[in-house]
């Protein structure tokens, strides 16, 4: 809802547009003031801020209100920033997802397609000299580096995930020119991916780093010229759990790989075909289906 509003902008009119600032400021504020005092503190009239909530999109103010309280809501902490308390099943389906859904369209429409360009120029080139790609995380993010690894792995490719400080030490201190480093994090903020991360760089790596802009890890990599993929999303990582977060990451993952396959071309597909082939045989047939024709 705050994104439609600040997408709306500039096509507003001048004292709409101080509404809307008002709002993006203290959205909670917002949603508990009376409409006098709304208008007071935008410098408007109080029918202007009845038409701003009509101008992006809303029946009026009460309505606007209504649905922006759902939009600020705190949500349960450490289990989901989007719902409440009382909420049945169908309610946290709906809101489950329109959580994700949102956050998905909003990074794709911030994504920096350069920084994604080097990032897969450099691993497809780590894979073309058939180099090492290594893939940190701690946490959660070490099942996003398991993730990366298994897709990328079925190329062909020399790579590994590691979960462990110590073993991503040491993993990375075994690094050369020309390998990858690939790192993620929630917070960007872990200590033992801040060590590897520069130990892989004093190696000669190129470090690939997916995590929040602005983090610890952001800046490491932006100070030394290394490949940032910000995946910025809502969640407090103090008080929740890594959901939305966790999926941007995944997401990423999916693109690098779909884009180290597109670079490394009509190569694969032979082994493609063929690791497809070695699974059908693995796989119990349906009556009157022969394995060979299952297509799962």
């Amino acid at each position: 809802m705050l994104e439609r509003v600040r997408a709306s902008m500039p096509a507003l009119p001048p004292a709409e547009q101080r509404v809307a600032k008002l709002l993006l400021s203290d959205p909670r504020s917002f949603a508990s003031l009376p409409v006098a005092e709304l208008a007071e503190r935008s410098h408007v009239s109080k029918p202007t801020v009845v038409r701003f909530c009509r101008s992006v999109g809303y029946d009026g103010l009460a309505d606007f209100k209504l649905k922006l309280a759902g939009t600020v809501n705190e949500g349960v902490p450490f289990v989901h920033r989007a719902v409440d308390e009382d909420d049945k099943a169908g309610d946290l389906i709906v809101k489950v997802i329109d959580n994700a859904v949102a956050a998905m369209l909003k990074y794709r429409n911030s994504a920096t397609s350069h920084a994604f360009e080097q990032a897969i120029d450099a691993m497809a080139d780590s894979a073309r000299k058939r180099q090492r790609i290594e893939f940190y995380g701690v946490g959660n993010s070490g099942i996003v580096a398991q993730d990366a690894q298994h897709k990328l792995f079925r190329l062909g490719i020399n790579t590994a995930a590691c979960s462990d400080g110590h073993v991503q030490v040491m993993s990375a201190t075994m690094l050369k020119p020309g390998d990858c480093a690939v790192i993620f994090s929630n917070s960007g903020r872990s200590r033992d991916l801040l060590d590897a991360a520069d130990i892989a760089r004093r190696k000669g790596a190129r470090v690939i780093v997916v995590t929040a802009s602005g983090s610890p890890l952001a800046q490491f990599a932006q100070s030394h010229n290394q490949v940032l993929l910000a995946a910025d999303h809502p969640e407090d990582f103090d008080r929740y759990s890594p959901m939305v977060s966790r999926l941007l990451h995944l997401m990423i993952v999916d693109i690098l790989s779909t884009g180290v396959a597109l670079k490394l071309g009509p190569t694969l597909r032979p082994l493609m075909q063929e690791i497809k082939r070695q699974l059908r045989a693995k796989r119990y047939a349906m009556p009157g289906q022969d394995r060979e024709d299952d297509a799962d």
